[in-house]
């Protein structure tokens, strides 16, 4: 080395550097790096450190100085050394290339020492870092050096050149000879060792990084750098070949600087090339486009750089294009036999065509980078159609063999490809060509599972919209085009592409001219004969997407020819394919504004001529199954074009035909559902429709011009005309069906979407519904006694929620309906509380449609409540605030009652209150026949009791109202049938919890009745009678007394007149009744008796002597004549009570109807009972002795008497209770009685 320091011009070390050495440094030379940076932008996903990034790109394609403000100094610091800027390549090239040498070999060694030791992880990271920085700097260097004072030397004589100008003109030989060697030296990136290879898959989570990733990348640099060099000293010499003097390449010819560039460049290609098989052969179908051939950002980066400057040279230098060179390098791949490679690439790829298609994707996805490293709109790298053809050919060759598996990621592929070039004629042609001998592939993969298989639309609108997919592309590198392989098989992607090439900018209608007959040709009676199911979708799809994009009215015509090819007797299921797509074309139709009724037609007509057979009797069942297939997506799709249609003024009211007449009454349970499903579908876009054009006609339209609208009006004429096939073809069914023991939430649905429109257009209503469409429809469905309540709770509560209906209803004519309208809608939900309980199972459960008569009939609760009429009731019962939204269906009956009768009672005009009597029974209606059903069976229990109790609530609540004449028709048919049935049986907790409401209520009417009055009492007494011996058990039991209905009815915790007058019934039933004693025997169950009567008198606190001297009679007789101790303590007590009411302590006289109950009792037993009639009175007057005094003097008369009738002197058996009692009298009153002794 020191002979050849001193042969140089220019020595390393200079004597003279401190006074000429820059002190300017070089900066960072650009190189791979695929380090992570943060804050790095998307848009630039390169490395702001690489050759793009550092704009070396740029100043390469646009010829300018690769580093303009490096190396501005005379001397440069190169592998620790000083030399002379502008001669160091001259004077000392084989010397600075030899240092170059040593580093990389340096490297190299580093790579091979390396151990695993973490310690010294980062000794070596930055050893190497600092090698690879020195060899790049010299790089650099070298491409400044050519591009700044390199110079082609013209030829000159013999002895008059220089011997530094010798040097300067061999300098491009040599510098020719020194890349062949680094070259030569670094091999090919294909035949570096696989540990080092696999530093390109390192995860780098830090900054430090083993030597091996540095001499890769290295490797990188050198054979970019290489290429720049040798484009640069192209450049320089002006096309002037460079030769080399001491080599020749492999073929044995002479080296030259456009050898040494191809021969690098193709290695280079073939390598990366390989690097890419090597990553495909771990690449899925479904990942195709997410998965890059390149490694890293850095050999992303290298294919770039190549891309751009092939690209560059072609256009400049005319030498072959960055696609010629790759099309030379895939071709053999795509030959069948496989031929090996001259290059040397490797042929162990499990798809050499699929790895050709998705290498060719992904590099003209790169070709959308500019110079800059940005992606750009407009296109950059030119299209490779010519060898796309070639794979597409050798893709659709059927000798080929593929499988949907790989001809759905070629053909994703080509979409990609259209989408970044222009789809051509020979692209679509190719693949049409393929697809349509193939119409009826499945087009499956089945390890894609279930996500494969979902290829056949199942209405029209999903038919419309999957064709609106197809021509819709996804952009490029959005999740829906890179899964397109998961969410849709080849020849939807076909479509696409198909789409795309008819969708082409600036093309016109030239596109659809090229391929119309190309596809029309393909169809003829015998290919759409043979079309399966599966190829029968794919036509039709095929079909709206040719309509989509081209003419709409020639592709729909066309369809309606080729559909007619098909035999009439084609399955019901090809019959539902063929009305889809013709559904699906409407659609397209109703997008465009373009009337539909030629297609509605044709369509409706063999909807009818279907729904014909359908209808038949001898139709069999398992043919009529099948017909329902095209029958429920004809309503299906139908049911989708009302839906979609803004206006629905494009004739779509032809769909609509009398099949639907025959259609309906043969439909099963299900198939009816989905019947009157369609028909509210109907119903709702129509008034959507009708309501939109309304608001266009004017923000705010009265009532009574809404009733009857301008026939004038073309925004009205439509929803007539959709009206007029609904009423004609529908309601006439619907009307039958109204009185089923069954109904669906569906009917009732429907009957409510009809209501309203006879509402909104009651000139669209039929004759027999006139002059008053809305409110006879509202009979049929809701104000029928009829109707059962699962219909009527579910079809008021549609109109109720309409305030505009209610007030314009109520507001109208009777048309032929009796009664005002608020009162049918209570007395509608009045016979639904009452007859909720109806159809419960056997066993008593709650049925599914139990539960949903539930929550229906609390719907329907609430909006009652709310009417206006119902609302001022309460209000002036003064029960608003009681009677909220939320209240159940019970308790909200029963305040309603309150709120009745409470405002009757207030009610002081005559006219008035017989106009309330009138509205009331209006509101209860037939009541008596709602319950029958209960009565007749007995059953259900909840039934029973509901029953019971409303009815008793009435007879409670409304007892002046019911007392009138014009109720009280009702109020004794509720006697006779509740209450005096033939029959008790059944009906024990029924009665037992509700007869209270009955006693008290009766009690009321007899007493205000009158014409009845008197008859009504003795119904009352008769009802009386009848429960206190029916719930009067043989047996004294405490509880069964002290629950008694009747006592309960009877006992107030404060008297009043009407609770009086009950009890006064009562006391009078059970002494005429229940007291009476036959000769000596007593009553029977007089124990029991006894104590109902104890706790009637001590529950209430009566103090009428009238009221409670009634059964004194009765008590004093049961103290005469039974000795039983029970039937003593219990009339003791009794009488006691009799006795302390009547004749308070405060009182001093004695009561004067005890005193005559008394006398007569004595009177009566005179003679026959004296002894006892005694005996009672002494305990009389423990009880009061003011009673008994009073009578002494009746006491001693008929005493008297008796003695005289017998003649034998003084009675000594009689004398000495007489004696007894008056000893505790006062001495006057003990007067009275000697003087009888004296007698």
């Amino acid at each position: 080395m020191e002979e050849d320091f001193s042969q140089s011009l220019t020595p390393p070390v200079s004597p003279f550097t401190g006074d000429s050495q820059c002190e300017l440094t070089p900066s960072q030379p650009p190189c791979f790096n695929c380090t992570s940076e943060s804050g790095r932008e998307d848009t630039r996903p390169l490395s702001s450190d690489g050759y793009i990034g550092r704009g070396s790109l740029k100043r390469l394609l646009l010829r300018l100085d690769p580093a303009p403000a490096d190396f501005e100094g005379d001397t440069v610091d190169i592998f620790g050394f000083s030399w002379v800027t502008e001669t160091a390549l001259v004077e000392s090239i084989k010397l600075v290339f030899g240092l170059f040498r040593q580093k990389l070999l340096k490297l190299e060694m580093l790579v091979q020492s390396c151990s695993h030791d973490f310690g010294q992880a980062s000794s070596l990271h930055y050893e190497s870092e600092d090698l690879r920085h020195q060899c790049v700097l010299f790089l650099q260097y070298v491409k400044v050096f050519v591009h700044r004072y390199l110079e082609p030397i013209c030829p000159s004589e013999e002895g008059s050149r220089h011997p530094y100008e010798e040097l300067e003109a061999q300098l491009p030989s040599a510098l020719l000879e020194e890349l062949f060697g680094v070259t030569l030296l670094i091999g090919r990136l294909k035949d570096i060792p696989a540990n080092i290879q696999n530093t390109f898959i390192m995860q780098h989570q830090g900054k430090l990084f083993p030597p091996s990733w540095h001499l890769l990348h290295l490797h990188l640099d050198i054979h970019w750098s290489v290429l720049e060099i040798l484009h640069l000293l192209g450049q320089k010499m002006h096309g002037q070949v460079v030769y080399a003097h001491q080599f020749v390449n492999l073929t044995g010819e002479n080296l030259t600087n456009n050898s040494l560039f191809e021969e690098n460049l193709c290695n280079l290609l073939s390598d990366l090339t390989g690097l890419a098989m090597v990553k495909y052969n771990k690449v899925r179908p479904t990942e195709a486009l997410t998965s890059h051939h390149y490694h890293c950002t850095c050999t992303k980066e290298l294919w770039i750089l190549l891309i751009h400057l092939l690209e560059h040279r072609s256009k400049v230098l005319h030498t072959q294009s960055f696609w010629t060179y790759i099309n030379t390098l895939l071709r053999p791949l795509t030959v069948r036999p496989l031929v090996e490679q001259s290059s040397g690439l490797a042929t162990h790829c499990k798809d050499l065509m699929g790895f050709t298609w998705w290498l060719v994707t992904h590099l003209a996805m790169l070709g959308e980078y500019n110079h800059n490293g940005a992606l750009q709109n407009e296109k950059k790298l030119e299209d490779n159609w010519s060898f796309v053809r070639e794979l597409l050919r050798s893709t659709c060759d059927p000798k080929g063999g593929l499988q949907e598996e790989q001809i759905r990621m070629h053909v994703h592929c080509c979409l990609t490809l259209c989408l970044l070039w222009e789809p051509n004629t020979a692209t679509v042609t190719t693949l049409w060509e393929y697809y349509s001998k193939n119409l009826s592939g499945s087009f499956t993969v089945p390890w894609l599972g279930i996500s494969g298989l979902g290829s056949m639309c199942k209405t029209p609108m999903a038919l419309f919209e999957k064709a609106q997919s197809c021509c819709s592309p996804f952009p490029l590198g959005s999740p829906g085009h890179t899964q397109l392989y998961r969410s849709a098989n080849s020849f939807h992607i076909f479509l696409r592409v198909l789409a795309l090439y008819l969708a082409q900018d600036n093309a016109g209608s030239a596109p659809w001219r090229q391929i119309k007959g190309r596809v029309y040709s393909k169809f003829h009676q015998r290919r759409m004969q043979e079309l399966s199911e599966a190829g029968l979708m794919n036509f039709l799809l095929l079909f709206v997407v040719l309509a989509r994009q081209a003419e709409l009215e020639d592709v729909a015509s066309r369809v309606c020819d080729l559909l007619g090819l098909l035999p009439p007797d084609s399955p019901p299921a090809q019959r539902s394919l063929v009305w889809r797509g013709q559904l699906a074309l409407i659609l397209l139709f109703q997008e465009r504004g373009l009337d539909v009724g030629a297609q509605a037609s044709w369509l409706a007509a063999s909807f009818s001529k279907t729904a014909r057979e359908f209808y038949l009797k001898t139709t069999e069942p398992s043919r009529r199954l099948a017909l329902w297939g095209p029958l429920g997506a004809y309503l299906e799709g139908v049911a989708e074009v009302f839906e979609s249609s803004p206006g629905l003024g494009l004739s779509e009211e032809k769909l609509l035909n009398e099949g639907f007449s025959l259609l309906l009454p043969a439909c099963r349970q299900s198939e009816l559902s989905s019947a009157l499903g369609f028909l509210q579908i109907m119903l709702r876009e129509l008034r959507r429709v009708y309501q939109h054009s309304v608001q266009r006609g004017g923000s705010a339209v009265p009532p009574d011009v809404r009733l009857h609208p301008p026939s004038t009006s073309a925004a009205k004429e439509r929803p007539l005309a959709i009206a007029a096939p609904l009423w004609a073809h529908f309601f006439p069914f619907l009307h039958s069906l109204r009185l089923s023991n069954t109904p669906t939430a569906q009917l009732a649905d429907a009957a409510a979407g009809f209501t309203l429109l006879a509402f909104d257009l009651p000139s669209s209503a039929p004759q027999d519904l006139q002059p008053n469409p809305a409110r006879s429809v509202m009979q049929c469905f809701g104000w029928d006694d009829m109707l059962h309540p699962l219909l009527v709770t579910r079809y008021l509560p549609h109109l109720l929620q309409n305030s505009e209906l209610v007030s314009s209803v109520s507001s109208g004519c009777g048309g032929g309906v009796s009664g005002p309208s608020q009162a049918l809608y209570v007395r509608a939900w009045f016979r639904c509380v009452l007859q909720q309980h109806i159809h419960k199972n056997p066993d008593g459960t709650e049925s599914r449609a139990g539960k949903a008569l539930e929550e229906q009939l609390s719907e329907l609760t609430r909006l009652v409540l709310r009417l206006p009429e119902v609302d001022s009731l309460l209000q002036r019962a003064g029960l608003q605030s009681g009677a909220g939204s939320k209240l159940e269906p019970r308790p909200a009956l029963e305040i309603f009652i309150k709120a009745v009768g409470r405002v009757y009672s207030r009610l002081q005009i005559l006219s008035e209150r017989t106009e309330m009597a009138a509205r009331a029974l209006d509101y209860t209606g037939d009541i008596m026949k709602y319950i029958k059903p209960y009565l007749v069976n007995k059953s259900p229990q909840e039934g029973l009791l509901m029953a019971y109790w409303a009815v008793g609530c009435l007879v409670k609540h409304w007892s002046p109202l019911l007392a009138t004449s014009k109720a009280q028709q009702l109020l004794f048919n509720i006697v006779n049938t509740l209450l005096l049935p033939n029959s008790l049986s059944g009906l024990d907790k029924a009665l037992r919890d509700s007869l209270p409401l009955y006693l008290q209520g009766l009690s009321i009417a007899a007493s205000m009745s009158q014409s009845q009055g008197i008859y009504l009492k003795k119904q009352l007494r008769d009802v009386i009678s009848k429960y206190l011996d029916h719930f009067l058990p043989a047996t004294l039991s405490i509880g069964a007394v002290a629950n008694h209905p009747v006592l309960l009815a009877a006992c107030e915790a404060t008297p009043t007149p009407r609770g009086g007058a009950l009890r006064r019934s009562i006391l009078q039933v059970i002494s005429d009744n229940f007291l009476q004693f036959k000769g000596h025997a007593p009553p029977p169950r007089l124990t029991t008796v006894l104590a109902f009567l104890l706790e009637l008198l001590r529950r209430n606190i009566d103090s009428d002597p009238a009221l409670l001297t009634m059964p004194l009679h009765s008590l004093l007789r049961c103290l005469m004549l039974v000795n039983e101790p029970q039937v003593r303590k219990t009339s003791t007590e009794a009488l006691k009570l009799v006795v302390e009411r009547c004749s308070p302590s405060t009182r001093e006289a004695p009561c004067d109807q005890i005193i005559t109950v008394l006398r007569s009792f004595v009177e009566e037993n005179e003679g026959v009972y004296d002894r006892q009639v005694y005996s009672v009175l002494e305990t009389l007057a423990l009880l009061d002795q003011r009673v008994v005094l009073v009578l002494i003097p009746i006491l001693s008369l008929s005493l008297r008497n008796t003695e005289h009738k017998r003649g034998l002197g003084k009675n000594t058996t009689l004398r000495p209770p007489v004696e007894n009692a008056c000893r505790s009298f006062p001495s006057k009153d003990g007067l009275g009685l000697d003087s009888t002794n004296d007698t």
